[in-house]
């Protein structure tokens, strides 16, 4: 009966701290509400968008993008990139930290053999009155096991210090995929910036070649006496300009490709190098872009800075809890005999058992400033978390802005590029048939140059445009 009873206090003690355990003194986390409109903005400077939050995030970055090149050069960039190489560490470092305070909330179990020899007697080998003094070996050996210092989380405290970690850890995974995300859409710039300035460069070489023929002509129709030296010296200043062009877009090619190789982490081969930009199509074009503001909420910066805000919330229950005992159980169990083939054959068992529990009287304070300190550091991750998805919204507002108007520019742009070169055709006819000056023609040249070049800046920004659409909608981590 003394045993049953023992059993059933010790029933009654463990279903009490149970209880206990399950105390949790951090606040219920509730996500805030959308600080921005539940819509995603409409009207003529808008595409017309589907109902609902649409999927774009569903849409793997290697079926968006559909030109080889472009797909190779971004898996370069995903297996070297540095910072994403850091990003990697990061998740790693917050995995680590978070094992270590999920074992705070289990116990230590240590456990180590002991031996001890020692000799004596009444004198160690002399002689005396009463003979040989006795002398002997003293053994002992031990081997224990125990529990040191195992707190009870009666108040959640290591549970709490374990979930923000935890959340800490969620919210470095999250900056991982913001990252690569990041380089993905970076990766793709880059690639389509050199592809237009390489466009940019043909042209300008083109035009350089047609206007050193036209200034062979003035100067020929000059010392024929039926030009001018104006028209030489307007002709000279065009080829000049067009020199110039030429050599800033050399540089700007070599340049583009030093920030597309610092992006891919390694030297990028030719093969997989742009030779033109084209119509700008290396890319789906058409994303299935939703009405709901909801899409957001699955951004990756938008998940890290929500972890972030779960983290503040669970030390906030660490730091009430710090207001209450803090209570730890030191058990030992153990076997000894004075030898050791004994000491696993009727060997003493032996065991001790303590606790302690402390609570703090008076700290000046610190206490209470600990918990007004996470309480702050919760309201600004709030403030944080708000503001990341008020960014998401503008930058969303802002690509679906471009993307409603850009096809509008590019046919103006190819009807003004279509117009102008018509008119340079017919100004210079007019010149070689002497009846417009060379200022008609220069004029006409000039116009037709600029349109072909903006052209290319046209199809580079609806290209670009649907880069960033498809970054800031999420887009980019399914292979």
């Amino acid at each position: 009966m003394t045993r049953i009873a023992t059993l059933a206090r010790g029933l009654m003690a463990g279903g009490t701290l149970m209880a206990l355990g399950a105390c949790n003194m951090a606040p219920h986390y509730v996500r805030p509400d959308l600080p921005v409109a539940p819509a995603l903005p409409q009207g003529t400077s808008y595409p017309t968008l589907a109902a609902g939050d649409g999927a774009v995030d569903a849409i793997g970055w290697q079926a968006f993008f559909t030109d080889q090149r472009l797909k190779d050069t971004i898996t370069l960039a995903l297996a070297n990139n540095r910072d994403l190489r850091s990003a990697i560490a990061a998740v790693e470092q917050a995995r680590a930290q978070y094992k270590v305070g999920r074992a705070a909330l289990l116990p230590t179990v240590t456990a180590g053999p002991s031996a001890s020899i020692s000799r004596g007697g009444n004198g160690g080998n002399g002689t005396g009155a009463g003979g040989n003094f006795g002398s002997g070996t003293n053994e002992n050996y031990q081997l224990s096991g125990g529990i040191s210092a195992f707190e009870l989380d009666l108040w959640g405290r290591l549970r709490n210090t374990s979930r923000a970690a935890f959340e800490t850890y969620l919210a470095s995974a999250e900056g991982r995929r913001a990252t690569q995300i990041t380089l993905v859409s970076e990766t793709a710039t880059a690639w389509l910036t050199l592809a237009a300035d390489r466009d940019g460069l043909a042209v300008a070489q083109a035009t350089l070649g047609t206007r050193e023929q036209t200034l062979k002509l003035t100067q020929q129709l000059e010392a024929n006496g039926i030009g001018t030296k104006l028209a030489v010296a307007q002709a000279q200043t065009a080829l000049d300009t067009t020199r110039a062009d030429v050599a800033d877009y050399t540089t700007a090619v070599a340049q583009d490709r030093n920030a597309l190789e610092l992006l891919t982490g390694a030297p990028v081969p030719e093969a997989l190098l742009p030779t033109t930009l084209g119509d700008g199509t290396q890319m789906l074009t058409s994303l299935p872009v939703g009405l709901s503001s909801e899409v957001l909420l699955r951004r990756p910066d938008v998940l890290q800075a929500e972890h972030t805000l779960e983290a503040a919330n669970a030390r906030i229950g660490v730091a009430r809890a710090a207001f209450f005992p803090r209570i730890s159980l030191t058990g030992l169990l153990g076997l000894a005999s004075s030898s050791l083939s004994g000491l696993f054959d009727g060997g003493r068992f032996t065991w001790s058992a303590s606790g302690s529990a402390t609570q703090t009287l008076f700290d000046g304070g610190a206490l209470a400033g600990n918990l007004a300190y996470a309480k702050a550091t919760r309201d600004v991750a709030v403030a944080s978390y708000e503001k990341s998805i008020q960014v998401a919204f503008r930058e969303v507002a802002d690509a679906l802005a471009r993307r409603g108007t850009i096809d509008d520019k590019l046919k103006a742009q190819e009807s003004y590029l279509a117009n102008a070169q018509k008119a340079a055709d017919i100004t210079r006819s007019l010149y070689r048939n002497g009846i417009n000056t060379f200022l008609e023609p220069l004029d006409a040249d000039r116009t037709a140059y600029a349109a072909r070049q903006a052209l290319v800046s046209a199809r580079l920004a609806r290209a670009t445009n649907m880069v960033t659409l498809y970054e800031v909608l999420g887009g980019g981590i399914a292979p």
